[in-house]
């Protein structure tokens, strides 16, 4: 049974069994999922486990295909619960083995973008010079950041609480490596501040349970969050050549972070 048709394509199928099939060549990122699903366990963070009687990643034409035991029934985490869960994985060590990747946030956005013909060229160069820009900042902003063991893909709906109890479970676990906290931070800190999608209450649970820190008020949060918000355009510009609510949604994404529409924006999922 299909789960979902995404970045992974993702299949339910017998005996309580994920089958989780990566795009073509990736089979590297498909072996640190592993990697990494072993390595968190053993560090004591509940995460999706891999099965364990069975070689991975199995490659099947040029796509990887990772198995999982299945969740019990869950929800999504709460703001406060994401930031618990975030709080204990950035406290850990980083491991000399295994050795994890240095997380790249441009990684991938410039091809992105260049790919994106759906857009006029206008629009592709302003991003362009945008991803640029943000690149020089990031450059100077990263040095004075920690480096810790970081999801890279951090939002309440990779963190699911099952329903009967239990404890928060870290899911998704592709750009799992060695990076700043403040970029597992931002997706939440946007989510307040850019978009409205949660109230001060529960943000203000997020940065309790997390430490008492809010990443809001740090001079780069602008930075990182324009740098989340870029990566989220560029996703859906991918989707833009095969779905026309794709294209329309790109060119309203476009316009928000051209400062054509005001906060706060309303974006569609994809």
């Amino acid at each position: 049974m299909l789960i979902r048709d995404g970045t992974n394509v993702i299949y339910q199928v017998a005996g309580r069994v994920v089958a989780r099939v990566g795009p073509p060549g990736s089979q590297l990122v498909a072996a640190r999922q592993i990697q990494a699903s072993r390595w968190l366990a053993d560090a004591g963070i509940p995460v999706v486990r891999a099965v364990d009687d069975i070689d991975q990643p199995t490659v099947v034409g040029n796509r990887p295909v990772t198995w999982w035991v299945q969740l019990p029934d869950h929800r999504h985490a709460t703001p406060a619960e994401l930031g618990a869960v975030l709080g204990r994985l950035h406290a850990l060590e980083v491991p000399e083995s295994p050795s994890f990747p240095v997380v790249d946030p441009f990684e991938g956005l410039r091809e992105s973008i260049d790919g994106g013909t759906i857009l006029p060229e206008d629009d592709r160069a302003w991003l362009r010079d945008l991803a640029g820009q943000l690149h020089s900042e990031y450059l100077v902003l990263v040095p004075e950041l920690p480096r810790r063991v970081i999801h890279g893909d951090a939002w309440q709906g990779n963190v699911v609480v099952p329903r009967a109890g239990g404890a928060p479970v870290l899911l998704d676990l592709d750009h799992v490596g060695i990076g700043p906290p403040e970029w597992d931070l931002v997706s939440l800190a946007v989510d307040y501040t850019d978009f409205a999608r949660i109230t001060e209450v529960d943000y203000q649970a997020f940065v309790d349970a997390y430490g008492d820190y809010d990443m809001t008020a740090w001079p780069g949060y602008r930075t990182l969050a324009t740098i989340r918000e870029l990566r989220w355009t560029a996703f859906v510009l991918g989707k833009a050549t095969t779905s026309p609510e794709a294209a329309e949604q790109v060119r309203h994404r476009v316009a928000c972070l051209r400062g054509e529409i005001e906060r706060p924006w309303s974006w569609s999922a994809f």
